[in-house]
């Protein structure tokens, strides 16, 4: 054939074209399973302490809903701001994100979250009371003794829960190892004024100066339960000859703490001369705390710990930004004597050595026989725990409460729940919040089912198989309606989700840090807090992507006002959906079936 011919030669197209819809072809008549749609539980709420919905507040935070974002918090957190700053986020070691690349920076972002609401008027006239409003009146009225993290959450979901509340602190602010514990450097005065500012405007009075015991006659006054919240503020001793010429480190925190500019140099550093050498005894936080502040005011800490650094209690973290700043590390070292010298104070060591793992998982440790040294300081600083006050410690032993998870609840005609420090063997920021909300949804049980329905209802309010309680879950909201199994990495498909760097919140420098108090970790910016927001998985719960409705060969997907639907009529029951779900939130059964 000729290329005219070729070019002349004419081929028809016929397309078939029906007159007629295939809705009548209802394939759905052919299933035995079907998909549906089954929010579950992440793997971070579950770690959190406070029992947050963190794949809901990381995806509101991604959309740039801040005020939505923070009140999802507040559900379950009344300091918010504060544990953007203190609280060791043991939500980010169980993050699914961090089995592909790095976990989420969830503590950064919401500390960010906290700040952008704020800034953004979500809580500026009356702060959390904005966001989450006092329950109907009970007429019960509690009595919360401390003003630390336990006793304000407590009093605040008490307050939520409709009782009247009120706390007794003995000193003359309210905080307490929040106000007195923690130096300014980590958390502004003006952050924690704020958000007890805000529990006050729910309607909590805190009565400053009038620390009271449990001999005072609160049944007549009115109160139907006491909360003992009063933590572990007396420090332990060091235990060996000399350990007078130690200076409390919690006692020298609070003195720092009250005036961090007055109180500089010679005097808030007991006595040494500036840019003294000075020892800090302990591992714990409360160790890092008084080398970092002591290097603010210009000495030369020395940490002196028994065990390895691995072994030390304190927040990995936190060791190495104080070692950054100039602090120095002296492992398998144990305080010997303590003894005045003509240049300051002599200490005695003893040389350690580390043995088998312990029951916590921390190596024992044994001393090495005639192995021994000495180092002169200009002062030495015991920071080697705390305890309770004695009173509290003997009240709580003889209680003979029922124990909980994280509280301890004795009815009675004057109720007792113990919380904090004196109940939890956890002794952080959140674990002491999550205590206080435990201690209040008890006594809530309490009050309107009797003391037998407690456990029960505790328990129908936990976060996967964690001890961590929702306020969510107890008021039958939203949250109430998803499936308790935990989301883990291999119930997600990890392919729709591209490997980002781990978005890092600004650190001061650690030259900055002699003479300053100024906040050593400034957080992040808007754009970096939208681009690590983004980085979220949202494990286990819907986030409106329209993969299943993308991918439905029956286009079955309905798409209604509170989310998406199973059309049972066309649904075949192929399960493309459910494998392409990038976060787990689908699942295949028959006894899913919606019609």
């Amino acid at each position: 054939m000729t290329r005219a011919e070729m070019d002349s030669f004419k081929v028809p197209l016929f397309f078939s074209r029906s007159n007629t819809s295939t809705e009548a072809n209802r394939t759905g008549n052919w299933c035995f399973v079907r998909p549906s749609y089954r929010d579950r539980t992440a793997p971070c709420s579950e770690a959190c302490p406070c029992g947050t919905d963190i794949p809901r507040v990381e995806t509101l935070a991604s959309k740039g809903l801040y005020a939505e974002a923070w009140q999802t918090i507040l559900m379950e957190n009344p300091l918010p701001a504060t544990c953007g700053r203190v609280c060791f986020h043991p939500c980010e070691k169980a993050c699914n994100r961090g089995e592909l690349d790095e976990a989420i920076s969830v503590n950064a972002l919401e500390r960010f979250i906290s700040e952008a609401a704020q800034a953004a008027g979500a809580g500026a006239a009356s702060g959390a009371a904005a966001a989450i409003v006092r329950g109907k009146a009970s007429g019960k009225k509690v009595a919360v003794i401390g003003s630390g993290p336990a006793g304000l959450s407590a009093a605040y979901f008490l307050a939520r829960l409709g009782h009247g509340c009120e706390i007794f602190e003995s000193a003359d602010e309210a905080g307490g190892l929040l106000r007195w514990g923690i130096p300014e450097y980590r958390l502004p005065g003006p952050i924690l004024a704020r958000e007890i500012k805000a529990l006050e405007d729910l309607g909590v009075k805190i009565r400053c100066g009038e620390g009271r015991d449990l001999s005072w006659p609160f049944k007549d006054k009115g109160y139907a339960a006491v909360v003992v919240a009063c933590g572990q503020a007396r420090a332990m001793g060091l235990g060996v000859p000399g350990e007078e010429l130690a200076k409390d480190g919690l006692e020298f925190l609070r003195e720092t703490r009250r005036d961090a500019r007055a109180a500089g140099g010679a005097a808030a550093a007991g006595g040494a001369s500036s840019g003294g050498k000075v020892a800090v005894i302990g591992g714990g936080n409360s160790a890092i705390d008084v080398a970092r502040t002591l290097i603010r005011l210009g000495m030369k800490p020395l940490i002196v710990y028994r065990r390895r650094r691995e072994d030390m209690p304190a927040f990995a973290h936190e060791i190495e930004r104080a070692l950054a700043e100039g602090v120095e590390l002296m492992e398998l070292k144990a305080p010997l004597s303590l003894a005045r010298d003509a240049k300051g104070i002599r200490l005695s060591l003893q040389e350690m050595k580390s043995g088998e793992p312990g029951p916590d998982g921390r190596r024992r440790v044994e001393a090495v026989k005639g192995a021994t040294s000495e180092v002169v300081v200009a002062a030495v600083y015991a920071a080697i725990g705390a305890e309770a006050e004695a009173p509290w410690e003997t009240a709580m032993k003889a209680a003979g409460a029922l124990a909980l998870a994280r509280s301890r609840l004795l009815p009675g005609p004057l109720a007792l729940a113990f919380t904090g420090d004196l109940a939890t063997k956890d002794k952080s920021v959140s674990d002491a919040i999550a205590s206080g909300k435990e201690a209040a949804l008890a006594l809530d049980v309490l009050f309107r089912e009797g003391a037998g329905a407690v456990e029960a209802r505790l328990a129908a309010c936990r976060i996967g198989a964690g001890p961590s309680l929702s306020m969510e879950l107890y008021l039958g909201g939203e949250r109430s309606k998803r499936d308790g199994k935990v989301v883990r990495v291999d119930d997600l498909n990890t392919a729709y989700f591209p490997r980002t760097a781990r978005m890092v919140p600004h650190i001061a420098r650690p030259a900055v840090a002699p003479g300053s108090f100024v906040e050593a970790e400034p957080g992040f910016d808007a754009a970096e807090a939208l681009a690590e927001a983004g980085r979220c998985m949202s494990c286990a719960t819907c986030n409106d992507c329209d993969n299943c409705r993308t991918f439905c060969p029956e286009v079955a997907v309905k798409v209604l006002d509170d989310g998406r639907d199973i059309n049972a009529d066309y649904c075949k029951g192929c399960g493309v959906c459910v494998e392409e779900c990038p976060r787990g939130a689908m699942v295949m059964g028959a006894e899913e079936t919606k019609r």
